[in-house]
């Protein structure tokens, strides 16, 4: 019979083993219960090397990496519990490859890339799918630049962290004739994929058959890009504002790039796809040591190309794509020959505008069917691509291009950017809820005219009073408003000039923006006389009030000679503030377009740009709708 001491020192050593068996089941079991249901993030090894034309969805003699290596010892409780297995790293036997519910990242050693593929199973709500599905399309190859023209090959895969939720490996790049190139992948559950370039690597490329590149702009237009647009040219400077949008091609397929604060120039490589279509072939970086991330998003008809034929002028026209789920949807039209922002309405009806007056509001919806009305002051004219940004009743489980801009960028740095602030109108109400609620000069001279038809202007008489100062109170915003851009065009003509004597090989870029800018003063000059003087708005109001002191079966008539006065001037601005907008617009586009070829240009434009966005932050109504 054993002692009491014996049965004591028996216990604790049973203890002790038991405590390190729970230890290594909480680290080993997590790692092979992983493995098995593979719910988020697995990093897979081939166990042989991929030849250029592998298989990648057969996924023969693929091996789960296990999270902790001690699963892959014959006694993986007791190689847990000694100090002497820790800090191993996994060596690959073969290719390396990541895969979560919505991708799968090939680390393609033969080929010096990584390959990244989307899922099938998606819903038209944009689920995630679940690991093993069926492979997808392929959405963009990710290569360092310095290996992009000659052979190479991934020399060392490296595991940094390989959680349920989380995985970043280490990736050595190697090129014939350069020095070797690293960078670290990591991937979450969600789409995105960060990849940060370090040591020597002199950039990255992203490589996809981008039919169209979309830098987006929050205020103002977006910039849309097209390979067709620059046959001539080879590659394109953008100045993109740290998010672009690639439309691949088959319309079910974009890809979202971000990248924070750093001298990260982007540059599209332009070429020709198999059948001589012309390409975006790749998105280029710089390396400034930061990070981009990347995030592919599918769906049937996530975009949408639509040639607009004459016979589409004057008629409502249902056209073939639906949309797949919902978002704010929004295209690109000619209005006053300038390229315009239309977001699809829920229903079609009519607008008016300063500069084209009244015509059908071109896009809008029907269910999920998609409609034009195009008309000659719209009219049709080349192609509507049709795409989305933001969300609107979007279903939480697909992130639109701007979740994935602030998951990945960040609020704070989002918020100026997205300038939700700016997007909204100014007023021009001077009392808001309680003024006139048509505050404009046809508005409130119409309010004005249903008090004299009713003969009631003496016992109105303070209502008249208010409804003209409220019509002044407009007159005075417009002109407001008008010389805001007088000095916004003042100062753009002088930074281009200052900019033609530092660079006098941009001259002819920046001649061509000085001439849409000098449209701004010109249009005042013209319609100057037209526009009146504050002395002319006083002297209008003191005749109307005038009328107000008597009874007298003439006021009617007297008023309404007065009415087209104030009509009159008030039609002027109108068209001018409009005017303005639409010039500004154009001048951001046209820095736009107009830089890709010359590096130096792109930092020109980017600052005109910023000043065309600063300009038109918080336009009024008259100049285009809210929120365009």
């Amino acid at each position: 019979m054993m002692s009491n001491q014996s049965l004591r020192k028996s216990d604790s050593l049973f203890k002790k083993k038991a405590t390190l068996v729970m230890l290594a089941a909480t680290l080993v079991l997590p790692a092979i219960q992983r493995t098995e249901a593979a719910t988020n993030v697995v990093v897979w090894d081939t166990g042989s090397r991929l030849g250029d034309g592998a298989d990648v969805e057969s996924r023969a003699g693929w091996i789960p990496v296990p999270a902790e290596l001690f699963a892959s010892e014959t006694d993986p409780p007791k190689a847990a519990s000694d100090p002497g297995y820790y800090g191993r790293e996994y060596s690959f036997k073969g290719d390396a490859i990541v895969e979560n519910r919505s991708l799968l990242a090939v680390f393609w050693s033969a080929k010096g890339r990584v390959v990244i593929y989307s899922k099938d199973r998606a819903t038209r709500s944009g689920a995630d799918t679940t690991q093993g599905a069926r492979l997808g399309s392929k959405i963009v190859e990710c290569v360092p630049l310095q290996s992009k023209t000659q052979p190479a090959s991934i020399s060392r895969c490296g595991i940094l962290r390989n959680a349920d939720d989380e995985v970043a490996l280490e990736v050595a790049f190697s090129a014939t004739g350069a020095a070797d190139a690293s960078a670290v992948f990591v991937f979450d559950k969600t789409k995105i994929v960060e990849i940060k370039p370090a040591g020597s690597m002199k950039g990255f490329s992203l490589e996809g058959p981008i039919e169209y590149g979309v830098a987006p702009s929050f205020i103002g237009d977006d910039l849309i890009y097209g390979a067709a647009d620059y046959a001539s040219a080879n590659s394109l400077g953008i100045p993109a504002e740290h998010v672009f949008v690639g439309l691949l091609a088959g319309g079910n397929t974009e890809l979202v790039v971000t990248w924070p604060n750093g001298k990260q120039p982007v540059r599209l490589k332009l070429g020709s796809g198999p059948r001589g279509n012309h390409l975006i072939e790749s998105i280029d970086f710089d390396n400034s040591g930061q990070s981009i991330y990347l995030a592919p998003l599918s769906a049937p008809g996530i975009w949408h190309r639509e040639t607009l034929p004459r016979s589409y002028l004057e008629k409502d026209v249902k056209i073939d794509w639906k949309r797949p789920f919902p978002a704010r949807w929004k295209t690109q039209l000619y209005e006053a020959d300038v390229k315009t922002t239309f977001a699809f309405r829920e229903a079609n009806g009519e607008i008016w505008r300063g500069v084209p007056g009244s015509y059908d509001y071109p896009v809008w919806f029907a269910g999920d069917d998609a409609f034009y009305h195009l008309s000659k002051k719209v009219p049709p004219r080349g192609e509507s691509l049709i795409y989305f940004l933001e969300g609107q009743n979007t279903p939480a489980s697909f992130p639109t291009p701007v979740d994935i801009m602030k998951a990945t960028l960040g609020r704070s740095m989002c918020d100026p950017i997205l300038d939700i602030a700016g997007r909204k109108l100014r007023t021009h109400h001077r009392r808001g809820g309680d003024g006139v609620h048509r505050a404009c000069t046809c508005g409130c001279t119409e309010a004005i005219q249903a008090v004299f038809e009713k003969g009631e202007e003496v016992s109105r008489k303070d209502y008249i009073g208010g409804a003209l100062d409220d019509m002044k109170y407009f007159v005075h915003c417009h002109v407001e408003r008008i010389d805001e851009y007088r000095r916004f065009a003042d100062d753009i003509i002088n930074y281009l000039h200052a900019q033609g004597s530092s660079s006098p090989e941009l001259m002819p870029f920046l001649e061509g923006l000085e001439q849409i800018a000098q449209q701004i003063p010109h249009e005042y000059s013209v319609q100057k006389e037209n526009m009146k003087s504050p002395e002319y708005v006083q002297e209008l109001t003191r005749q109307t009030l005038d009328l107000t002191n008597g009874k007298d079966a003439k006021n009617l008539n007297a008023y309404m000679e007065l009415l087209k006065a104030w009509r009159s001037m008030g039609g002027a601005q109108d068209y001018v503030v409009a005017q303005c907008h639409t010039i500004t617009r154009k001048l951001s586009q046209e820095a736009g377009y107009g830089c890709g070829d010359q590096p130096k240009a792109v930092a020109v434009a980017t600052e005109i740009r910023s000043r065309c966005r600063q300009a038109l932050r918080n336009a009024d109504g008259y100049e285009i709708w809210a929120d365009y």
